[in-house]
């Protein structure tokens, strides 16, 4: 039997790179990497314990050097760059070292991460650089002139990264959600399930669905809403838009 390929999410301990994660696990090993060591651990055991194959690789991924010191020789088949900083405030309010780990996290760490695998890929002429963006990076609000900015470049580097490695048989795509219900900006998932927000594993499902696409096709931009925001969901809670 064939090995299985090499899925790398980056924030994968929890939220959406936790349910990447866990999706992944039934078509790929999974190398599920973030800063906190005991939650990889956790995440580790539990696809262990459904089947699966799934190495912790704690990492600080906008850390260029240990970045290359863990990627170094490793053969990925598909990068999910889903670890990300949002700090949601008018600049004024912003003060230098939210704005520098946001650039880190969501800007400089998708070059770290994307250099050390690509080659790779382009080697092997297949593989996936999967992003996962936001509305945010097209549609600008006051509170988000850092964080909204971080995601406009998320799509800019996309779209040229794909022109320039297409023709390897390299696919890069980009999964912008809307409103998720995880702990992003601090604030913790609601158990009531809120209709105006979508799960975590909503938008692993449309990273899944961009992995297993046909070899020859490119699902380049996946943007994923919920349905009705004023509508409750899984049988509980007030829609938000």
């Amino acid at each position: 039997m064939p090995a299985l390929p090499t899925a790398l999410v980056t924030g994968a301990s929890r939220g959406i790179g936790r349910a990447v994660a866990l999706r992944l696990a039934a078509t790929h090993r999974v190398l599920a990497a973030a800063r906190d060591a005991a939650e990889l651990a956790s995440l580790a055991a539990e696809v262990a314990a459904a089947g699966g194959a799934c190495e912790a690789l704690p990492l600080d991924v906008a850390d260029p050097a240990a970045v290359a010191a863990a990627l170094a020789g490793r053969d990925v088949d598909v990068v999910v760059h889903n670890a990300g900083v949002g700090v949601l405030k008018p600049l004024l309010e912003l003060d230098p070292a939210d704005w520098h780990r946001m650039v880190d996290v969501n800007v400089n760490a998708l070059y770290h991460v994307t250099r050390a695998v690509l080659p790779g890929m382009v080697a092997r002429g297949r593989g996936d650089v999967v992003l996962v963006g936001s509305i945010a990076g097209r549609s600008a609000f006051a509170g988000g002139a850092g964080y909204a900015a971080t995601k406009w470049f998320v799509n800019g580097f996309a779209e040229s990264l794909m022109l320039e490695v297409r023709n390897a048989g390299v696919r890069v795509s980009v999964v912008s959600p809307g409103s998720v219900d995880t702990h992003f900006n601090g604030k913790a998932p609601d158990p009531r399930r809120p209709g105006g927000r979508l799960d975590a594993d909503d938008v692993a499902a449309a990273v899944a669905a961009v992995v297993a696409a046909p070899p020859e096709v490119l699902l380049h931009r996946v943007e994923v809403r919920i349905l009705s925001p004023n509508r409750a969901r899984h049988g509980g809670g007030e829609g938000r838009a």
